[in-house]
């Protein structure tokens, strides 16, 4: 099943997204990888803000290129996003509403996604030409020291997306093989 999201993201409008939908997703998203989640944790354990807000917040885990004339942006792949586990339960306990990345995550992040009726939605790897169509515009708004690991905020219209972890608890990881499996035994019984 398709979806339209708009940002930011509420957990009625997460709710009914299952393990392998696909999303549309427009608006604002926020680019933060391995480095800025580490700034981040330092902010909130001094107790500072953070440079954008959590609740309802879309975070992209990824390093674009440099844009080329006339584009908002350069390649915009997603990268490994269990490189960000340590760091994922306490932003979604903040109210991350959303992570858009690649690969599996940490049990622990799971438990994070159910708890907070949030969801995990993987871009397409390998394709960071194709995923940088959907960015309207981009802005560095934190960390440029950082290069390509600067927190950016993107705009962004029908970003496709799959869902890979739901608020119920289900995992693409997880169900998809199965479904496979079950579908492979079925042809060759």
């Amino acid at each position: 099943m398709q979806h339209i999201l708009h940002t930011p993201l509420t957990k009625q409008a997460l709710a009914p997204l299952k393990a392998g939908d696909t999303v549309l997703l427009s608006g604002v998203v926020y680019t933060a990888r391995d480095a800025a989640h580490a700034r981040m944790a330092e902010l909130l354990d001094k107790g500072e803000p953070l440079p954008f807000a959590l609740e309802g917040a879309a975070v992209y885990y990824v390093g674009p290129t440099p844009e080329r004339p006339g584009c908002a942006i350069g390649a915009a792949g997603p990268t490994t996003s269990g490189r960000m586990d340590a760091y994922t339960p306490r932003l979604l306990d903040l109210g991350l509403a959303c992570m858009i990345g690649k690969g599996k995550r940490s049990q622990a992040v799971k438990d994070a996604v159910v708890r907070n009726g949030a969801v995990y939605l993987a871009a397409i790897g390998g394709a960071g030409a194709l995923m940088s169509g959907s960015v309207q515009s981009c802005e560095i708004i934190a960390w440029s020291d950082l290069g390509c690991e600067a927190v950016r905020k993107l705009t962004v219209q029908d970003m496709p997306l799959t869902v890979l972890l739901d608020a119920h608890g289900g995992d693409l990881y997880e169900s998809g093989p199965a479904a496979y499996l079950g579908q492979h035994r079925t042809i060759h019984a």
